[in-house]
């Protein structure tokens, strides 16, 4: 029990197919919670996460679910709580991640990142906010560095960003005191898709000499899952000092 205590609860991770999300997913299972994860195009993802989650004993899900769509939503919560039949730990990690000159950035292209990246988890959390609070549960938004530092290339994924950090602690205020809200803001987290050359450059400007892993993504997630639930409307940067600057 001391090796999984979250044994006994239920989690749902959005975007847990794959990359950050999957991590997450798996050090939930590790601690013993039942999750559910959901994906949007990634189904055979999806399905191997959820192999592994079951291989750790967790009674794992998966949904497909559009986190832009308040039915698809909707849906997706209905089919988690049914499931488990109850949600304690809600973590909003489906995002986009784009880059784009500003001064030559379509509408469609802000108003895409911003419909998953600031309002899926409004709708995600809205959703569930009934069966977190019967459980008095937690959520845990992922945040970003670029929510904190502005990032030229980026500008609507950051400002998505921040508005996902202000998120956090309007809910934190708003939910508290059945629900707390907190957010983890990764900085450089290597996925095994990034050009060694970002990636060299980015290690040799984080104090800590090396990029994040999914894997510190989801030990700082553990750490608002399993942590004093008095602990809320925090923003905590996983970047190995890299926001320093």
């Amino acid at each position: 029990m001391a090796n999984q205590p979250l044994q006994g609860k239920s989690a749902l991770v959005t975007g847990g197919a794959r990359r950050i999300g999957r991590a997450i997913a798996l050090a939930l299972a590790d601690a013993g919670a039942h999750v559910a994860i959901t994906y949007l195009k990634s189904a055979e993802d999806a399905a191997e996460t959820v192999r592994q989650m079951q291989q750790r004993g967790s009674r794992a899900l998966a949904v497909q679910c559009d986190v832009r769509s308040e039915a698809s939503v909707r849906s997706a919560i209905a089919a988690v709580a049914a499931h488990f039949g109850r949600l304690d730990l809600l973590v909003n990690n489906a995002a986009i991640f784009e880059s784009a000159p500003l001064d030559q950035m379509t509408l469609a292209a802000w108003d895409a990142v911003f419909e998953t990246n600031a309002r899926g988890p409004f709708l995600v959390s809205r959703e569930a906010l009934p069966h977190l609070r019967a459980a008095e549960g937690r959520i845990i938004h992922i945040g970003s560095l670029g929510g904190l530092r502005a990032w030229a290339a980026h500008a609507h994924y950051c400002s998505s960003k921040a508005a996902l950090h202000m998120l956090t602690q309007a809910m934190a205020k708003a939910f508290a005191p059945a629900v707390s809200v907190n957010c983890v803001a990764p900085g450089w987290i290597e996925i095994g898709e990034n050009p060694d050359s970002s990636v060299n450059r980015f290690a040799a400007k984080t104090p800590m000499q090396r990029n994040g892993t999914p894997e510190d993504v989801a030990q700082a997630v553990l750490f608002f899952a399993v942590g004093p639930k008095f602990v809320t409307g925090q923003i905590l940067p996983v970047d190995g000092g890299l926001g320093l600057g």
